[in-house]
């Protein structure tokens, strides 16, 4: 009887695993050496049985001392995984994914992340970090098709300083009719993402939920490229001033606002920290008097944790203008230690 944890041999194909999960009396869940699980007919695998390997060696290594021979004992080399095509996935897809080891509380464990390369192609890769505008390779290679790869890990404290993350990429297969584009990549995440437990979803590919990100979605340029002349000099007098968008979710008691300054401003350039601050704490009073007209019970201030600048401010006003409402941490399930929640009326 196959059960979970056992170690198995594909009977009609090469490779084997370890069995994860039963699904059923004759189904179960195996992940392969490339970390894939694959719904396998229990029918299709054998066991391997690690008791009778161990007694074999033993009975040779007695035989072999017995003869008092002193050859080297060769090393065993890992079996070398075959890559694994499935059929219509030609078309390149890849993904960047934050795993996190601890689902109840994810920033408090270990976030791991990978690579997921999930198409027939092989991919050369090189992911980098850029910072104080420096790249630094974190790791490359080569990618078999459908598998993923383990990149790295990140604490809770170093979630709040994430860098830029940068990919090169090139997709290729053994037999095309066409070569891909080779494909760079940059992307940044807000750190807030990370505590909002709606971030988090079921995939084919981890058995935990995770943070699932596309590598190869259009990037901004191509998408320019594609404007027409009219539709050009529309953004352009749209974009010369900048914009500001209010980004709250609301409820008749609970109101949420994100100060984060680029979800206040569709772009920055030219505007000074102190103008910033400002942009960021006048945004705050708005909000805070609005909530307070319209009888809202609690208001969540999203403000990060950066430097503390914005929190010391928000606090600092809260604390000698607003003296009769109570504040306190939001959440930490779902912001983190980057929020602040006034309490301005009781239930």
């Amino acid at each position: 009887m196959i059960k979970a944890g056992d170690k198995v041999r594909f009977l009609n194909a090469i490779g084997g695993g370890v069995v994860k999960s039963v699904i059923n009396k004759t189904m179960v869940s195996v992940e392969d050496y490339d970390g894939f699980e694959t719904p396998t007919l229990i029918s299709e695998l054998v066991v391997i049985d690690d008791t009778v390997s161990m007694d074999t060696d033993r009975r040779s290594a007695r035989i072999k001392v017995a003869e008092k021979k002193e050859e080297p004992v060769a090393k065993k080399e890992l079996p070398k995984a075959e890559p694994k095509y499935v059929s219509g996935k030609d078309t390149p897809v890849c993904f960047l994914a934050f795993v996190p080891q601890d689902e109840i509380n994810p920033v408090e464990g270990e976030m791991k992340v990978y690579l997921v390369n999930d198409s027939n192609n092989f991919v050369l890769y090189n992911y980098s970090h850029l910072k104080d505008k420096m790249y630094r390779s974190v790791e490359s290679g080569k990618m078999n098709p459908n598998s993923k790869r383990y990149l790295e890990s990140f604490s809770r404290f170093d979630l709040n300083e994430l860098p830029y993350f940068q990919f090169q990429m090139i997709f290729f297969r053994e037999e095309s009719p066409k070569l891909e584009s080779p494909v760079v990549k940059s992307l940044h995440l807000n750190p807030v993402k990370f505590y909002r437990q709606g971030s988090y979803e079921k995939t084919k590919y981890f058995t935990q939920n995770s943070i699932i990100i596309s590598l190869l979605e259009p990037d901004m340029e191509t998408e320019v490229a594609k404007l027409t002349e009219s539709e050009m000099i529309k953004i352009v007098f749209e974009k010369e001033e900048p914009k500001v968008e209010l980004k709250r979710n609301v409820s008749p008691d609970l109101v949420e606002i994100d100060l984060h300054i680029h979800e206040l401003l569709e772009d920055t350039r030219g505007i000074t920290n102190h103008e910033m601050l400002e942009i960021q704490m006048g945004r705050f009073r708005n909000e805070l008097e609005t909530a307070i007209a319209n009888g809202t019970r609690r208001i969540v201030f999203i403000h990060g944790i950066g430097n503390g600048t914005l929190k010391q401010e928000l606090r600092q006003e809260l604390t000698t203008k607003y003296k009769k409402y109570y504040f306190q941490d939001a959440s930490f399930k779902e912001y983190g230690y980057g929020a602040t929640m006034v309490i301005l009326k009781n239930a």
